[in-house]
């Protein structure tokens, strides 16, 4: 069976003009409409604060300055006696890019290459994995189409680097706001025994499971669970029965901050915590809280305006 050939249309427009580009194009027929505005764009990520520091930077980029519709038609005659009709009246660049079922499905995959980080890590996508990987690195695999957290955000890169310089073979890993689990289960492909993980997210439990999965990792090793650190009390109690050498927060500086007091008491003798999603402007403020907990600062890693911090507590 031939596949089916699309053409998306872009239209370029401004934020002024959108709502009626819009309504132009509804009243012609067309309702599969993809809106693409930095504004819009913008408010998502102040509505979901917790997630963004997991929007890629290329993203952000890309998003500047856009005001755009997106919508598509079969490549053919027909197709584009639709588009004829659609645009009809509409005074505005557009543009046309061919497209293939198997093309819409997986153009996505092309943004996501293996990653080196650090001297040992190699972040690959799992459809890549029958590729050499390079001598003197560890693999691991990820399917970023199922997580929002693929290693290739500034923030992320710097706790992995930390996570690679602090995890030693047999320890027991705790992670706070896990999301995808991509920093306990890198701390488990590094040879760590045991991670335990966290997210207030419960869609996250399972897309964790799944990436450890592609790494060989069962629930023996690695337990996803999902809860509230900061508010569920019996969550907090449970998790401080055991002390940890490697304690992880990829979150932001809003949550670091009021979960700073719970560290001290999950980390082992000599233990670190990782906490990373910080703003380098938002640094000083988890430094002092940290400092007002009894932990010590003992490296701060920074890369594109974003920091990581590695604490211990003051002995």
């Amino acid at each position: 069976m031939d596949e089916i050939k699309w053409l998306e249309v872009a239209i370029n427009t401004t934020p002024e003009r959108l709502d009626e580009v819009t309504a132009r194009l509804t009243a012609a027929g067309m309702t599969g409409l993809v809106i693409e505005d930095e504004g819009e764009f913008q408010q998502f990520l102040e509505q979901n604060r917790q997630y963004w520091d997991y929007v890629d930077q290329e993203l952000l980029d890309q998003m500047k300055g856009v005001t755009r519709v997106k919508f598509y038609v079969t490549d053919d005659a027909d197709g584009r006696a639709q588009l004829a009709q659609y645009v009809q009246g509409l005074d505005c660049e557009y543009t046309t890019t061919s497209l293939t079922d198997s093309d819409w499905a997986y153009s996505w995959q092309k943004y996501y290459k293996p990653l080196p980080i650090g001297q040992r890590l190699y972040v690959v996508p799992q459809w890549e994995r029958d590729e050499p990987v390079p001598e003197g690195r560890v693999p691991f695999y990820l399917n970023p189409g199922l997580t929002f957290g693929t290693g290739s955000h500034a923030s992320t890169q710097l706790c992995l680097e930390g996570v690679e310089a602090h995890t030693q073979e047999g320890d027991v890993v705790l992670d706070l706001g896990c999301g995808s689990g991509i920093l306990s289960i890198a701390a488990l492909v590094l040879g760590a025994k045991e991670a335990v993980a966290v997210d207030i997210d419960p869609k996250a439990v399972d897309v964790a499971y799944e990436n450890a999965a592609l790494n060989g990792i069962g629930r023996d090793r690695y337990t996803v669970r999902a809860g509230n650190v900061l508010s569920d009390r019996s969550l907090a109690a449970e998790l401080a029965q055991r002390r940890y050498p490697l304690v992880l927060a990829n979150i932001v500086a809003d949550v670091i901050i009021p979960l700073a007091p719970q560290v001290p008491d999950l980390l082992a003798p000599g233990g670190v915590f990782l906490c990373s999603g910080i703003i380098d402007s938002r640094a000083h403020e988890v430094e002092r809280a940290l400092a007002e907990c009894g932990m010590t600062v003992i490296r701060k890693r920074e890369k594109n305006g974003w920091v990581a911090l590695e604490a211990a507590v003051q002995p």
